[in-house]
């Protein structure tokens, strides 16, 4: 099973993420027309910021096995694509009843106006989620989100694959701390908005 493995650690808030979900959900697939189209493409990841600057979380739906959201929705509206086991909206069907947002354990699903079909005049209020980029999986490219993101916190591949190198960095931080040795460096990029962050912080408690 191939998906997007969150590193909430690594994410700096910068919400490239968010910018690259929305232009791919766009009709124009350009930021620039982006901009202009009504109703606006909406992102369906959402970057959270936490206590400090460079300490966030992408928040995106986890396409569950099964789906809390799927078993709820009483028209029929979310199902699950056979091939890739991506849990999908079909906006002809949704009624934004919000049942599926009320279930869902990571407040994955906002509702947003939209057309239900292509030949739609009127913009109907729908559930709106992570759709997995099921366009670009079929052509063997990564999600939007993940292609985006330059600090690692969004990372592409299989499941199982991606556990693991997350298990042997937990190894790594944990020997460290034991052992006094030192973990692998963090990119520069990352290290320095860590850092930046950190100062903020300094400068706070100081003013406090």
């Amino acid at each position: 099973m191939r998906t997007v493995f969150v590193q909430p650690e690594r994410c700096i808030g910068c919400h490239q993420c968010e910018i690259a979900c929305a232009v791919e959900h766009s009709r124009s697939r350009s930021l620039a027309g982006a901009v202009l189209e009504q109703p606006p493409p909406r992102t369906r990841i959402h970057v959270e910021a936490g206590p400090s600057i460079g300490l966030s979380f992408p928040n995106r739906c986890r396409h569950c096995q099964p789906a809390p959201c799927l078993l709820v929705c009483p028209t029929g509206a979310i199902g699950r694509d056979p091939a890739e086991g991506l849990v999908l909206v079909d906006t002809g069907r949704c009624i934004a009843c919000a049942m599926c947002a009320i279930v869902c354990p990571f407040s994955a699903i906002g509702f947003h106006p939209q057309a239900a079909r292509e030949d739609d005049v009127a913009h109907a209020l729908v559930a709106t989620k992570c759709d997995g980029c099921i366009d670009r999986i079929r052509q063997d490219r990564e999600p939007a989100c993940a292609e985006a993101c330059k600090t690692g916190a969004l990372v592409y591949g299989e499941l199982n694959e991606l556990v693991r190198e997350g298990r042997i960095g937990l190894a790594a931080q944990v020997l460290s701390a034991t052992t006094g040795t030192s973990p692998a460096q963090e990119p520069a990029p990352l290290a320095g908005w860590r850092g930046y962050g950190t100062e903020i912080k300094s400068l706070e408690r100081r003013a406090s």
